[in-house]
């Protein structure tokens, strides 16, 4: 059994895919663990238990290493009545701010 240049390429390809998706979804459940822990801190509620990733690039952490930079979204409230949104930002595995739009208590 033979492999071609193109089945050794796709291979590749796929494994780093899954790599990346395995990686974005261990993130992600960082960002809602932190979001969970926040919103109890300051007694709102989370809504939907979800962060929604809105935007990613590559910058610079504090040891000068290029890691990727996530930007969650997600809902909370305080009184039930309204939705709010708030907003985590990582930068690689660490949580770098979490900010909630300003809120009724």
């Amino acid at each position: 059994m033979y492999f071609n240049l193109n089945d050794v390429l796709l291979f590749v390809l796929l494994i780093s895919f899954l790599m990346l998706w395995w990686n974005a979804q261990g993130a992600k459940q960082l960002a809602l663990q932190a979001v969970r822990n926040h919103c109890k801190q300051v007694d709102v509620q989370l809504l939907d238990e979800v962060v929604a990733l809105r935007g990613f690039w590559f910058k610079r952490n504090k040891r000068g290493s290029v890691v990727l930079w996530r930007r969650y979204e997600f809902e909370f409230t305080s009184t039930g009545n309204e939705r709010y949104q708030g907003r985590i930002v990582l930068l690689g595995r660490m949580v770098e701010e979490i900010q909630l739009q300003p809120y009724r208590i």
